[in-house]
């Protein structure tokens, strides 16, 4: 295995990996991983109200603006790597075709761990079918008779970013993520994507409750951490570990 530090996000549409995993991704940069964004689509039907309400909108507009924010937003965490396919949205058009470029995304670029969406999300079929996608992509990678001569894949942790509304996705956290250093990051990140600026201040509550979690978490009263800021994960695959902490 190589010794480079990298993770992959797989992010539905192009705000997705801003809100849910902002500090994470900017955390890791600090720490001196290369942290590469793959964003599915833009977001341009169903994701885009803001833009959409303005007069003379086209699609391509609504892309071009999208893909703005994005890029910015991805400059504000430190992200020197980000990709578009594109893929539409509501619904996302994945296939064959697509999924094998995703394959040789990940190959590529040899994730330590992976980030995707909740497994269900009846609310936005994109995410859930993205973190299947995901799934499918990691299984494929690592497949020694998938385009036989490629790097296979190890076995990267996946974690599930947290939705929209928790507490209707089955959605459990078991990781708590301390983004206090690069909460400014995350800030700023978030104030790019101008197309949704009701979402703002709602992940910004987000992240302080996490905060308070993480201090419940490790230790509460008792001698926790600080922390004003956090995320949370949940895991899909056992952790292979020497000792119990």
């Amino acid at each position: 295995m190589s010794d480079k530090k990298t993770a992959l996000v797989i992010s539905a549409h192009s705000a997705d990996f801003v809100w849910r995993a902002g500090g994470a991704i900017a955390l890791h940069q600090a720490k001196g991983y290369e942290v590469t964004v793959v964003c599915l689509s833009y977001g341009e039907r169903g994701e885009s109200a803001k833009l959409w309400k303005q007069e003379g909108m086209t699609l391509d507009k609504v892309k071009t603006a999208r893909r703005v924010e994005a890029e910015n937003a991805a400059a504000a965490l430190g992200v020197n790597d980000i990709r578009f396919l594109d893929r539409g949205d509501y619904p996302l058009d994945l296939g064959r075709e697509t999924l094998d470029q995703m394959v040789d995304i990940i190959r590529e670029v040899q994730p330590k761990f992976m980030f995707s969406h909740s497994k269900w999300d009846p609310y936005n079929t994109d995410h859930m079918r993205t973190t299947d996608f995901a799934l499918e992509a990691r299984m494929v990678a690592q497949a020694w008779g998938h385009n036989p001569g490629q790097k296979v894949l190890g076995a990267p942790q996946l974690y599930l970013f947290e939705p929209h509304q928790t507490e209707q996705m089955e959605w459990k956290p078991s990781v708590f993520l301390d983004i206090t250093p690069v909460w400014d990051k995350k800030w700023a990140a978030i104030q790019c994507m101008q197309g949704q600026e009701h979402l703002w201040r709602f992940y910004k509550n987000v992240a302080e409750n996490r905060g308070n979690h993480f201090r419940r978490n490790s230790g509460g009263q008792s001698g926790g951490r600080d922390s004003r800021y956090a995320e949370g994960f949940q895991t899909i695959f056992p952790r292979t570990v020497d000792e119990l902490e």
